[in-house]
């Protein structure tokens, strides 16, 4: 485990539009849709209206693996590109299911793609007759394409980051090994990238970072195929190595590696609430992180608004 310095995303209120839905912004903006909803006190299956205020909280922190390129870590459902240590791009993704798991590894990007053709593999052919499904050997380009509108093939087997035509799958663990991204976000990935940039997948569910101004953050997610089952002896090493254990509210970080949630959490001892903190006209719009998830800032509550 490295330490990292850079977290991606932000925590910003957003005005529900006409067809949204709590599935639809969290794989949109790399959030569980349980925990939007929780967040502010719904249900995952509430309907949105349009026009519903909600706050949103998609901080990641982005793994110090590399400094250019594209970073992609499986358990947190992210891919990262980088350019000279600096952040370009932060991506919610879509990887290997259990079964079917993403390939780990350095890689370059070995073609690009608009409009791709989808020629199936000979495995998921196999899964296609077991399903009782048409089996397909190749899909031209459009709306049935799985591909979507744009393919960056990278040098690991089969392997390749891509749009998609079904958006709501996007931050879980649904593909057959590829990364799978927005269209939007496909799109902006195809424009940044060449062949020949370089890259690397990981395997990192647990993640620590110290922002600039000393803030500390740990993020812990799902061990989706039972690899690295991180305790929080590691993370006290790391603290203690760089002499900022002392800072650390460890409750705090056992109660997220218990949550599991996916998103960047400051366990900075004596961090103040940023509910406590907002205009209090803007704390009659909505609940945020502090009355769901105590634990994230300890006596801070909605109840004392």
């Amino acid at each position: 485990m490295r330490l990292s310095h850079t977290i991606s995303g932000g925590r910003f209120y957003y005005v529900a539009r006409k067809g949204d839905s709590f599935a639809a912004l969290g794989s949109r903006y790399g959030v569980d849709a349980r925990l939007l909803a929780r967040s502010n006190c719904r249900t995952v299956g509430s309907r949105l209206r349009a026009g519903d205020g909600l706050w949103i909280d998609n901080r990641h922190i982005v793994p110090a693996n590399i400094d250019d390129g594209i970073l992609i870590n499986v358990p947190q459902r992210m891919l990262f590109v980088l350019s000279a240590s600096r952040l370009i791009g932060a991506y919610p993704v879509s990887v290997g299911r259990p079964g079917w798991r993403t390939p780990r590894g350095e890689f370059t990007v070995v073609e690009k793609r608009k409009n791709p053709v989808w020629r199936v593999p000979v495995s998921i052919q196999a899964e296609m007759a077991a399903e009782g499904k048409r089996v397909r050997t190749r899909v031209p380009p459009g709306p049935d394409n799985p591909l979507g509108k744009h393919w960056v093939g990278l040098s690991l087997d089969s392997v390749g980051c891509h749009g998609t035509i079904a958006p709501l799958s996007v931050y879980h663990f649904r593909t057959h090994g590829c990364i799978r991204l927005h269209p939007d976000d496909a799109a902006d990935l195809y424009a940044q990238v060449e062949v020949g940039t370089p890259g690397e997948i990981i395997y990192e569910p647990v993640l620590m970072a110290r922002g600039p101004d000393g803030r500390i953050f740990v993020e812990a997610n799902p061990d989706p195929y039972g690899l690295r089952p991180r305790m929080v002896g590691e993370l006290e090493a790391l603290a203690d190595s760089d002499g900022f254990g002392n800072m650390v509210d460890w409750p705090a970080v056992r109660a997220a590696l218990e949550l599991r949630d996916g998103l960047a959490r400051d366990v900075s001892y004596g961090r103040i609430c940023w509910w406590d903190v907002l205009p209090m006209g803007w704390r009659e719009i909505g609940p945020l992180w502090s009355g769901e998830e105590p634990f994230i800032a300890g006596s801070c509550s909605k109840s004392r608004r």
